[in-house]
């Protein structure tokens, strides 16, 4: 398959949308949806554009907003959101935002291919300050990108990676899938933790037969002691645990030589707490590691499983994020965690809980590989695709 380099322009007229109205009574839930910058990653997310903002024909003429017509494709030419990469292809007619720029394929047919080319071929590596991210319409017009001049070769290409695409699209639905399972099985063998309507025995969080919890250790943070970084020690981040799954897995971020003093290492099977930030995220350690204060590590005694607080406090964690006080950092302290009542149900109980969890978990270990799996499938079928190999 013959490749051949052309301007972007040569497949599509590339525009920019309009202004916004800054009257909010503007926009309505009828006309056509209007599409802002920060809109792209929620209908990436699977998002419909019926969910937007809309606004009548005659209140967009008035603010001089084109109508672009479906299967143009989006992304942001200016801001922060310039330099992320979101490309997004129109499934009904809509209005769009000046921050982002529209190509209108000039074959209709090429809009799936667009999509796919400008994944491949980020728009990203057209900012040229990345303190103030922008783009040129005349620099997105004059990009230079290898296309196959065969329509019904591009109109190929698209289909097998929109194929490819819809495979770890399945894969990733199934995990989210997982990850509320848990959350189901709990409810079902223990009920509402709110309301307890089973009435198990309330405890403390820090109770001796619940288990123990103590701070991380505030001379990791990289800010206060970057001579402590570049060690031997995996050193877990509050964001880490904030964005896991339930279980902090691989690490491949910072590590600290934990400098014989004022130190902690922290064993496989610690639950990790946020205290700021994001507030009451946990995760599982899955190996030794350290961390820094503004995370809190629990350890299970006799009468508890790390399981089942987990899950517990998975519950649990809007309603504390939202009673932090407000400051310019929101954060709760290791006594309010302490003083949480937790409902106890029987050790053999919550057992029988971190055996299903964990049969859970083997099934999104598989669905998790098979997801790598496709992943490298879809890179080498874009690889091939644009280098004329497909």
């Amino acid at each position: 398959m013959r490749v051949d380099s052309m301007p972007l322009a040569a497949l599509a007229e590339v525009r920019s949308g309009g202004g916004a109205p800054q009257d909010s009574s503007a926009f309505t839930t009828s006309g056509h949806p209007f599409v802002r910058a920060g809109s792209l990653s929620k209908l990436l997310s699977g998002a419909i554009e019926d969910t937007l903002e809309h606004l009548q024909p005659k209140t967009a003429a008035e603010h001089g907003l084109r109508l672009f017509p479906s299967g143009t494709v989006l992304f942001a030419k200016s801001g922060m959101s310039a330099t992320k990469g979101h490309v997004y292809r129109l499934r009904r007619p809509a209005y769009v935002v000046n921050h982002l720029a529209a190509l209108i394929p000039r074959r209709p047919d090429d809009s799936a291919f667009l999509v796919r080319l400008l994944e491949r071929c980020s728009p990203v590596v057209l900012v040229k300050d990345p303190a103030y991210p922008s783009i040129r319409l005349g620099d997105i017009e004059d990009m230079q990108v290898l296309v196959p001049p065969n329509p019904d070769d591009r109109l190929r290409i698209a289909e097998v990676l929109d194929r490819a695409d819809a495979l770890r699209a399945k894969r990733r639905a199934a995990l989210a899938q997982l990850d509320t399972l848990t959350q189901s099985i709990f409810l079902d063998m223990f009920g509402d933790p709110v309301s307890n309507p089973r009435k198990w025995p309330l405890k403390k969080l820090g109770d001796p037969d619940v288990g123990s919890l103590d701070r991380g250790i505030s001379r990791h943070r990289p800010r206060n002691a970057p001579e402590l970084l570049g060690g031997q020690y995996p050193l877990v981040q509050t964001g880490e645990v904030a964005n896991c799954d339930g279980y902090i897995r691989d690490h491949h971020a910072a590590y600290s030589d934990l400098g014989l003093r004022q130190s902690k290492m922290w064993p496989a099977g610690t639950l990790c707490i946020t205290i700021a930030a994001n507030i009451a995220k946990a995760g599982i350690l899955t190996f030794d590691a350290c961390f820094p204060d503004s995370v809190v590590g629990f350890r299970a005694r006799h009468g508890a499983t790390v399981e089942f607080v987990r899950t517990w406090l998975s519950f649990r964690q809007k309603a504390l994020e939202e009673s932090a006080p407000e400051s310019a950092q929101k954060n709760i302290n290791l006594a309010i965690l302490r003083d949480l009542d937790i409902p106890f149900p029987p050790l053999h109980a919550q057992r029988d809980f971190a055996g299903r969890v964990a049969k859970v978990e083997r099934t999104k270990a598989a669905h998790r590989a098979s997801l790598t799996q496709l992943d490298a499938l879809f890179a080498s079928l874009q690889h091939d695709a644009f280098r004329g190999a497909l």
